[in-house]
């Protein structure tokens, strides 16, 4: 069966999500994760555009063996440089640049006159620029791959005009982004066939897809253009990306295994880590799953309804198109008290996809029995966000001792906190709006820099009046800015620990004291 390469730009274009941001060790992580997931190609970054951002495309570079790395340029030389260095030790790499295609592109985002005084003007100049990036570029990697920016809503002749320039160049690759989505299925589909047949013809070039999600096609866009021609398939784990996202790669994968039938074509993923690869991006960057989200959210295999639960019962497949052990679905659970003990802890534990060192395990366990005496049961929820709050990324230069809060109609909240930091008792207090904000103030009057704090969200995590609670909050020190999450049975307790987590980012991606 023809093969269908996986490109994955959950560390590029996914982290362009409002909101997000990754340290070069996250992404590390991230993308030791996509390798077990079989993606063939990672889109690491785009290092020019900070010293961060360099450093994590360098990082996954050098760690990240036996996989393609990719690093985003624009057709400028500078941007291609720094690709060229950052990806000097990847095992094979890949810089990806190009350049906007569209009349609205050309027009809106090269609208001096020294790119032209027309729009044809314009055009012959970006081709130029376009086709001197790809022979650069073409001397500073394995191989090249270019982006015809805003493809979806470009002239059709010209599209084609410039790509088989770009081919004549040296790519071998040709990326045509629906950039903002606004392509629909069929139109998308043609455009695809036009570039296989009149481009591509016999040639050693892969045609790839890149499609967002603005009016919910992205998916359904990206399976037309593979049914058109395009060997590669560019997508985000959980979908996300900038504005509504891009095509969930999950959703992709699953839709052309399961309709192998239909589609005649497959990728080499291994779809049974998209479970644990969709609830460790989604707490890396700080974005939940939707429960009804398809593949991997927590509904996806739950069954409610009295005549599809008797049909389920009966048999599966009457209401299942797919098996969720395939995806790396928990498909039955040990139901966890507090008297379970290590062994069912662990083996629930390794069936969620964390394998944990003997100490790491001890950690977590204690955690698990003070969460288990104030709660009938503990769900799989409670301890996805037990793992998180407890097995840190990040070194703990700070750490919560101690946090006590006074508050009550009518008086002024209050908290006073206890904090170890790099070893040494430090205490501090303060008064805010409410609880949270309150110790919040308290533990920002510890630190010696300013820290701002600019986005705070409280979710339960599982069910029950003695739920969970996650609390996430950004944080940002200068130009750094950081995703702190934790979790407590006490709102309050979370969002310390939140904080904290957020301090000991900071301090190793700002060197903040």
């Amino acid at each position: 069966m023809e093969k269908i390469y996986v490109f994955d730009t959950t560390l590029r274009d996914g982290e362009q999500a409002a909101g997000t941001r990754l340290g070069a060790r996250e992404k590390l992580e991230v993308a030791r994760q996509l390798q077990k997931l079989g993606v063939d190609i990672i889109e690491a970054g785009y290092p020019l555009s900070s010293p961060e951002d360099f450093a994590a495309v360098r990082l996954v570079a050098e760690e990240v063996r036996g996989v393609t790395v990719c690093a985003l340029s624009r057709a400028v030389k500078a941007d291609i440089d720094a690709c060229a260095e950052a990806l000097h030790d990847a095992s094979h790499s890949r810089i990806h640049t190009g350049i906007g295609v569209s009349d609205v592109h050309v027009l809106g985002k090269f609208g001096d006159e020294k790119y032209g005084a027309t729009l044809g003007a314009k055009q012959k100049r970006l081709l130029e620029m376009a086709v001197d990036a790809v022979r650069y570029a073409g001397d500073h990697a394995a191989e090249v791959e270019f982006y015809a920016e805003d493809a979806g809503r470009a002239e059709r002749a010209f599209v084609l005009e410039f790509l088989q320039a770009i081919v004549e160049a040296g790519a071998k690759v040709l990326n045509i982004p629906d950039t903002t989505g606004y392509a629909v299925p069929d139109q998308y589909g043609a455009l695809i066939a036009d570039i296989c047949k009149h481009v591509v013809g016999q040639r050693d070039v892969v045609v790839s897809v890149h499609c967002h999600n603005d009016l919910g096609l992205a998916v359904a866009n990206t399976l037309v253009g593979v049914q058109n021609g395009a060997r590669q398939i560019e997508a985000t784990i959980n979908g996300l990306g900038e504005r509504a996202g891009n095509a969930a790669l999950e959703e992709v994968v699953m839709a052309l295994r399961t309709r192998r039938d239909f589609y005649g074509i497959d990728t080499e993923i291994d779809a049974r880590e998209f479970y644990r690869t969709s609830r460790l991006v989604a707490d890396r960057l700080g974005v939940g799953v939707s429960a009804n989200k398809a593949v991997v959210g927590s509904s996806a295999f739950a069954h409610s309804s009295g005549i599809h639960v008797d049909g389920f019962l009966k048999d599966r497949s009457t209401y299942e198109i797919m098996d969720p052990g395939d995806v790396g679905f928990p498909v039955s659970r040990v139901v966890l008290t507090a008297r379970t003990g290590r062994h069912g802890l662990k083996h629930r534990l390794a069936e969620l996809g964390h394998v944990l060192e003997p100490e790491e395990l001890e950690q977590v366990y204690a955690r698990f029995l003070s969460i288990a005496d104030k709660k009938q049961e503990v769900f799989d929820e409670d301890l996805e966000a037990i793992v998180g709050d407890e097995i840190h990324v990040v070194p703990e230069v700070y750490r919560l001792e101690y946090v006590h809060v006074s508050a009550g109609t009518g008086s002024i909240p209050t908290a006073t906190v206890r904090v170890a930091k790099a070893g040494e008792a430090v205490e501090g207090s303060g008064i805010g709006d409410g609880p949270v904000d309150a110790v919040c103030r308290a533990i920002a009057a510890i630190v010696e820099e300013e820290v701002v704090l600019s986005q705070y969200e409280i979710r339960a995590v599982s069910r029950g009046t003695e739920a969970m609670g996650e609390a996430t909050l950004h944080l940002q020190s200068g130009d750094t800015q950081v995703v702190g999450r934790g979790a407590s049975t006490d709102v309050v307790e979370a969002s310390a620990k939140a904080y904290i987590d957020g301090l000991n980012k900071l301090v190793e991606r700002a060197g903040m004291r």
